[in-house]
């Protein structure tokens, strides 16, 4: 399985992510903990996001692309993957299906999007922020999070659509009923 993760920040596709990986035994690939690994660590391309991410906008492709394509090329990552993050938008997507390509893994197979409404995603954002104390979690932030993701990634639902792996799962209710919706499809 190769699987994309689609939905707004805070749909919750990490901890999704994290179910599907225990379920399935493939990695989760999470641009947005590499990216702020990076920041944490101080680095170039961290330093780099770093400004981006504080303004709630879209890292650098060249920066996430260059993350990726290491990451899926580690020997864990050949059995099959779980993308969260990556890509975000059509030209992403583009060099993935090169990249898979390029590593003759086959392309993706299913791209899931979790759907939630944007107030619920305001919400669970500003709780998180509460609670993690993460500062790219502020309402003004989060808004425009979510209006960069309906420009620049909502389009993806249409590309993977195209291909026939798009499903999109209502990303509402229970941990545990969202992830029984997702391995539905998964395993349909």
């Amino acid at each position: 399985m190769r699987i994309v993760l689609l939905g707004a920040p805070g749909s919750g596709k990490g901890t999704q992510g994290e179910k599907l990986v225990a379920r399935f035994g493939i990695p989760k690939v999470s641009t947005g903990d590499a990216l702020r690994a990076a920041v944490n660590e101080g680095t170039a391309l961290g330093k780099r996001a770093k400004v981006a991410m504080d303004a709630g906008e879209l890292v650098a492709n060249e920066i996430v692309i260059g993350i990726v394509d290491e990451r899926l090329q580690q020997p864990d990552a050949r059995k099959g993957f779980i993308l969260d993050g990556f890509p975000r938008n059509t030209a992403q997507a583009e060099t993935l299906d090169g990249m898979l390509q390029r590593m003759g893994s086959g392309g993706i197979t299913h791209a899931l999007h979790l759907h939630v409404n944007d107030e619920e995603i305001v919400s669970r954002l500003l709780e998180r922020a509460k609670i993690e104390g993460r500062a790219d979690d502020k309402e003004d932030v989060i808004r425009n999070r979510i209006a960069v993701y309906n420009a620049e990634t909502a389009p993806l639902i249409a590309y993977y659509k195209a291909q026939g792996v798009a499903h999109t799962v209502d990303g509402m209710g229970s941990l545990e009923e969202i992830f029984e919706r997702l391995a539905a499809v998964l395993t349909a």
